[in-house]
């Protein structure tokens, strides 16, 4: 939406890479804050993030007007409906990212140290990782992710609606337990995401293909997730 809103405001119209770079930075900035205030402050990080997530969606409804913006013109547009070798854009840079972000965890020492602080993290930092550092960091780079997912999206519908992507945060914490993650903190990759993100947006097909009302949707990514919440439970009492 500050993207959206940079391109079609009147008085500013900017230039639609400078509104995406601007759109970039407040969700990187949004991540920051998040970062701080766990890492700084201790606060609990699912009452940190749910919090902001409430607080940014009020101030894109209060900016927005609650009206979606639309038209952003061919070459912004290009980001999510153009092709490469016949594959959208959209899943070229989702495919480049997993891909980089997966070698990184496994093989970078700099990312291999959130899997200490994620196992034990008094004992990370009695290690000398600086924790805090990381965690902001983290933080920081989720929300600058999170913002490319959003102009994606808006580029591929050529509209960013002030109520877009609300109800996904379950389908995002569910792939991320189905694939491999630990609420517990310490396991998990970037690739085993991935998959959970494919075998959630693989529910609805099935789901109409098996002539079933869309309605039990929600339902059953409930399940999922309770299911596998279940799993990881067993798994560390056994471990």
């Amino acid at each position: 939406m500050t993207a959206a809103m940079l391109m079609k405001h009147p008085a500013i119209t900017l230039a639609w890479p400078l509104a995406f770079l601007a759109g970039l930075c407040v969700g990187a900035a949004m991540g920051l804050i998040n970062g701080w205030i766990v890492a700084r402050l201790g606060i609990n990080p699912f009452i940190t993030t749910l919090g902001m997530m409430l607080l940014a969606r009020g101030l894109t409804h209060v900016v927005s007007g609650g009206m979606s913006r639309s038209d952003f013109g061919p070459q912004f547009c290009w980001l999510g409906q153009g092709r490469v070798a016949g594959v959208q854009m959209p899943i070229v840079i989702s495919l480049t990212l997993v891909v980089v972000a997966d070698v990184l965890l496994r093989k970078s020492r700099f990312f291999r140290q959130n899997y200490y602080i994620g196992g034990n993290e008094q004992a990370a930092w009695l290690s000398g990782i600086a924790v805090n550092r990381i965690k902001m960091f983290n933080y920081c780079l989720s929300g600058l992710l999170a913002a490319l997912a959003g102009l994606l999206f808006a580029a591929r519908l050529d509209s960013a609606a002030p109520n877009q992507g609300e109800g996904d945060e379950l389908k995002v914490i569910t792939a991320v337990i189905v694939g491999g993650a630990s609420l517990s903190g310490g396991k998990g990759t970037v690739f085993g995401a991935f998959l959970g993100c494919v075998l959630l947006a693989m529910i609805l097909p099935a789901i109409r293909t098996l002539n079933i009302e869309v309605h039990w949707e929600k339902a059953v990514v409930g399940s999922i997730l309770l299911l596998a919440v279940l799993l990881d439970r067993i798994g560390r009492k056994n471990a």
